[in-house]
């Protein structure tokens, strides 16, 4: 038995699926029963769960082909290896998997600093998060300025914060060596919005909403007055007056985000409590009830790489309503919601394909622990 099918029988083990304390409203509890767990919605992974969470981006980062590279051949000089081209993020397919890939293995190692596998990955951050790396991966943006808008920037900008957080030796040198990078994104997305007239409405990586959850995120962070200010301003223009939105007309066929979700993920952070509050009972009034429902979405061939982008789309989902029913009381029932999402896509995570595995792992931690 290969490893890949190790990991896949293990995370399709029922202990996976009970860390979740909201899906025994699934098994047949009661609601009321679920409900009383209502503070405390995800319970810790254990050892052997994080390890093959871990596994997910060990498998991928320094796999170089097949591999997407998104650009535009300005001559022949651009006609290099993803390895030349990109020496910190050129595994996982395609950059911004890359990127996220980085950030699990941070945030899994963050979660538990023994994971098995905690040495590889930090062998891995070391070799790919140098000074010299991020130079180069820095002139490839400024050559490129509207490469990997906003989907890259925003994992990049997750990945820093990550690193600015996590207590162990080799963090500060990672934070020094990437901050040049995420410096000259925030940059970036501050020329940037002001041009936008209009926001990006889709389900997949130019989702505007999107994009500026984890910049915002960033910016709080690290006190970016200036990136705070930008954001805040663009998306109470593009956002602040929206109305009912056709929540039933989702998902579409190769979304991984929701187009109403992820703009009510960005508001709530943008937005005073009681600002939000009016704002989303007018966005989707729907959601306050405690008779909201909604259904997952469905994948029928998990060796698609666009049709796999549904389980993407059942993780991101959970985690809005899981941020939801953390910050607001009144948005509680949502939990059950995201858990239904999350035990519909979470036994299928790694299976004998790549094309959900390289990146579909990133996107299940970001709902389990956030």
């Amino acid at each position: 038995m290969n490893r890949v099918t190790m990991l896949s029988n293990s995370l399709k083990k029922p202990l996976l699926i009970a860390a979740f304390t909201g899906l025994l409203a699934l098994s047949g509890c009661s609601e009321s029963n679920s409900g009383s767990t209502e503070q405390q919605v995800v319970a810790s992974l254990d050892a052997e769960q994080l390890s093959n969470l871990m596994q997910l981006p060990l498998d991928c980062a320094e796999v170089e082909y097949p591999n997407k590279l998104n650009q535009v051949l300005a001559n022949a000089d651009d006609l290099r290896s993803p390895k030349d081209l990109h020496p910190a993020f050129y595994g996982c397919f395609d950059w911004h998997s890359a990127v996220h890939g980085h950030w699990s293995m941070v945030r899994l190692m963050k979660e538990l600093p023994t994971v098995e596998g905690h040495q590889q990955a930090k062998a891995i951050l070391q070799r790919h998060i140098t000074a010299d790396n991020i130079a180069a991966e820095l002139d490839y943006m400024r050559a490129n300025p509207s490469w990997e808008r906003p989907y890259g920037w925003a994992w990049l900008l997750k990945l820093m914060l990550e690193l600015d957080t996590w207590q162990d030796p080799i963090a500060p040198q990672l934070t020094a060596a990437l901050k040049p990078l995420a410096d000259e994104i925030a940059a970036m997305y501050i020329g940037y919005l002001p041009k936008l007239v209009y926001p990006i409405r889709v389900g997949e990586h130019s989702n505007t909403a999107f994009g500026l959850t984890f910049a915002w995120d960033y910016s709080q962070q690290f006190n970016d007055l200036n990136l705070q200010k930008a954001i805040a301003q663009r998306a109470t223009d593009y956002f602040g007056q929206d109305r009912d939105c056709p929540l039933q007309w989702e998902p579409s066929g190769y979304d991984f985000l929701s187009p109403c979700l992820e703009e009510i993920d960005l508001m709530r952070r943008v937005m005073p409590n009681d600002q939000f509050i009016s704002w989303v009972n007018k966005f989707l009034p729907s959601l306050a009830s405690p008779n909201f429902s909604l259904e997952v979405g469905l994948v029928s061939d998990r060796t698609d790489g666009k049709l796999v982008h549904l389980d993407g789309l059942n993780f991101s989902r959970a985690w809005v309503f899981y941020g939801l029913a953390d910050q607001y009381q009144e948005f509680a029932h949502l939990r059950k919601i995201a858990d239904q999402h999350m035990a519909y896509s979470l036994p299928n995570l790694v299976g004998d394909s790549y094309e959900g595995g390289h990146w579909l792992g990133s996107f299940a931690i970001n709902a389990l622990l956030r």
